[in-house]
């Protein structure tokens, strides 16, 4: 009779095992399992987060911080072989592209707001960047009041746009945007003197600048419009994906190999002049590597 009680025994953990891993997966990781490929969308020029080096790969520190989550799911699904692709995608199509499951997860610049959370679901901040602009160190601009009349360059798709006309309506200035199609087409607009300005968040205008021709002709200003965490983009209502990756990396940043991914792409030369932006660590960085999170703004 003991023998015949752990044989059922047995039987029924098998079988709660089985129903267990039927009902398993869901939402991305269903999708990565059955198709073998995870899509990862990049962009192509937000210097250093993601853009393309001198043999046209994807690089970058949300490339780096995105292959911890890569690993994680190979892991997970036990799929070594895990095919990943790699979309290159724009400000301004990131968001259809996640939602019509073209890519995955995102591995770019993109700002954690609390209107893209109606949309899309993020993953924990790995940057914390400033809203401001640049300009040329010769054209007297001085502060942001100092654009009243003037042609302001921003990428379409950002945050930027939004908070620049809030800036208008609030500081009662008068200004005219013209759109970039991604980071580099907007500094050139500014390069080329067709505006006065390009709002951008301070990091990818440091990328930006730290790449020009001659870097010395453009200055930072020292306002900012608001304050932005960064973190990668995933498909909204995907509790199990959203899981991996925050443990993904969360992990890393506790661990500190967040931290060495962020001086290599930061504090060191980079791909592909071997530029070095000298942008160590902001505390509201190291505070959200301490602490890591996905509240928006």
């Amino acid at each position: 009779m003991k023998n015949v009680v752990t044989l059922f025994a047995a039987l029924a953990l098998a079988c709660a095992t089985v129903a267990a891993e039927a009902a398993e997966l869901t939402g991305t990781l269903k999708k990565i399992k059955e198709t073998g490929v995870i899509t990862l969308g990049h962009r192509e020029s937000s210097i250093p987060f993601s853009y393309l080096d001198a043999q046209q790969k994807p690089v970058g520190y949300a490339i780096d911080l995105c292959t911890k989550v890569v690993e994680a799911v190979k892991a997970e699904l036990a799929l070594p072989d895990l095919q990943v692709k790699m979309q290159p995608v724009t400000s301004a199509n990131r968001i259809p592209l996640m939602q019509n499951g073209t890519i995955d997860l995102e591995c770019g610049s993109t700002t954690n707001s609390l209107q893209r959370q109606e949309q899309v679901a993020f993953g924990p901040s790995y940057f914390v960047v400033n809203i401001t602009a640049a300009v040329k160190r010769d054209s007297g601009i001085k502060s942001l009041a100092d654009l009243n009349g003037k042609t302001i360059a921003t990428s379409a798709g950002t945050t930027s746009v939004p908070l620049l006309k809030q800036y208008e309506r609030t500081a009662k200035i008068d200004v005219k945007e013209i759109y970039g199609r991604d980071h580099a087409e907007s500094f050139l607009l500014l390069a080329n003197d067709r505006a006065a300005a390009f709002v951008m968040d301070d990091i990818l205008l440091a990328g930006q600048i730290a790449n020009a021709r001659n870097p010395h002709d453009y200055v930072i200003l020292p306002e900012s419009l608001r304050t932005e965490p960064y973190g990668m983009m995933l498909r909204k209502d995907d509790p199990q994906f959203k899981a991996l990756v925050d443990k993904a990396v969360g992990a890393a940043m506790r661990s500190g190999e967040a931290r060495k991914i962020y001086d290599r792409w930061f504090t060191q030369p980079i791909p592909p002049r071997g530029v070095n932006l000298n942008f160590p660590a902001t505390p509201a960085i190291e505070g959200a590597f301490a602490d890591p999170n996905d509240t928006g703004v």
